[in-house]
């Protein structure tokens, strides 16, 4: 007897791809697997479109993808389903406090990524979806998270220990795959959920089954349903074979 899920949801770094940002011919095999017997693979990652969108075209998915957290649901993955932006007053706002602290930072805009390295002169000339810090400095990291209450309330996770993710409230992977199952006709019930930090969690608490990768976050394997082997074991592999096939 088949598994009652419909729906694989599948983080990218950390989960799908291995450490040189690959997808594994054992994750390739068995996710074609999976869609040969009906199952929808769906990228529910960080990332946005044009560095997500390579990674769809290698497995042949036609399938919906949940983008920058949930910042953007596309039905197809040449098809944008639904957005959801940031103010950039809040972009300028969040980018003084990585200047004031001195940490990477990063935008997400709809055309692409800006960094500490190449910001954009006018960023109130475009759309933004998500605002980031990086640093390895743990005090620097504690300081801006206790600064960012200042500019907004905002859905904050991570895709790192050392990173600082933002998104508008209440977007989050979870919120972009009930959008998915709306459009497919399907329940959070009938989905695997697979992931391995802070940015993942409420997929991870939400799906029918979430999974969490051998590499994941301790606080991610905590509310897992289940622990896989890690992404440089072919994990995703393993939670098809386990679960769904």
């Amino acid at each position: 007897m088949g598994k009652p899920y419909k729906l694989l949801a599948l983080d990218m770094d950390g989960t799908l791809l291995n450490e040189k940002s690959e997808i594994s011919g054992e994750n390739e095999r068995w996710i074609r697997a999976a869609i040969e017997a009906g199952i929808v693979v769906c990228l529910s990652t960080g990332r946005g479109y044009p560095s997500a969108l390579p990674f769809a075209e290698q497995l042949g998915l036609t399938s919906p993808m949940v983008l920058v957290n949930g910042g953007e649901v596309w039905s197809s993955p040449t098809t944008l389903h639904s957005r959801a932006t940031m103010p950039p007053d809040d972009i300028v706002r969040l980018r003084d406090i990585a200047l004031r602290h001195e940490t990477w930072y990063w935008g997400y805009s709809v055309e692409r990524v800006y960094n500490r390295n190449e910001w954009i002169d006018d960023p109130y000339s475009t759309e933004w979806l998500k605002f980031g810090y990086y640093t390895e400095d743990a005090a620097a990291l504690a300081a801006v998270a206790a600064a960012i209450p200042g500019v907004g309330t905002y859905e904050t996770t991570n895709s790192h220990p050392s990173n600082i993710e933002l998104n508008p409230l209440g977007v989050t992977k979870a919120s972009g795959l009930k959008q998915v199952c709306e459009l497919l006709g399907i329940g959070m019930h009938e989905i695997v959920a697979c992931g391995d930090s802070l940015n993942d969690a409420a997929m991870i608490r939400e799906a029918g089954l979430g999974v969490a990768m051998g590499n994941a976050q301790a606080a991610v394997k905590e509310m897992a349903d289940a622990v896989t082997l890690t992404n440089e074991e072919d994990g995703v592999a393993h939670v098809i074979r386990t679960f769904m096939l």
